[in-house]
């Protein structure tokens, strides 16, 4: 008899202050420092650098979501994947024309420091997810 457990993901996206999202999927989707990754059950370990701002995930429920986590990690083990990320927000939790808002004014203030840079990532990968979501 097969394995039920190699049927889907465990998958669980973490902030850092809390777990935005932890659930069973069939595919999770992110862009790493090397590439678009797609990620389905039996896939071999990856430890990798997020970048793009959104991971994608389709529940074993056939529900798809998308999710803003402009810098992190993903993890996958033994058909488990862990998304950690400073900042990660769901998609359909965003308004997209406050992102939209917000990505006008770090756009206009630059990106001349640290900080700055990285509000623009966060303000990018809110606008990409929410439009996503919708």
């Amino acid at each position: 008899m097969a394995d039920e457990s190699a049927k889907h993901l465990e998958v669980a996206l973490v902030a850092a202050e809390r777990t935005v999202w932890q659930g069973q999927a069939k595919i999770v989707i992110a862009r790493t420092t090397d590439g678009d990754v797609g990620i389905l059950p039996g896939h071999a370990p990856l430890l990798g650098l997020l970048q793009g701002g959104t991971v994608q995930v389709r529940t074993v429920d056939d529900e798809f979501f998308v999710a803003a986590a402009p810098d992190g990690f993903i993890s996958v083990a033994n058909d488990r994947v862990s998304i950690l990320a400073e900042n990660a927000e769901m998609g359909h939790d965003i308004d997209l024309e406050e992102a939209r808002r917000e990505l006008e004014r770090a756009q206009a203030t630059g990106i001349d420091t640290d900080a700055g840079e990285e509000e623009l990532r966060l303000a990018e990968a809110r606008v990409r997810a929410a439009e996503k979501a919708t």
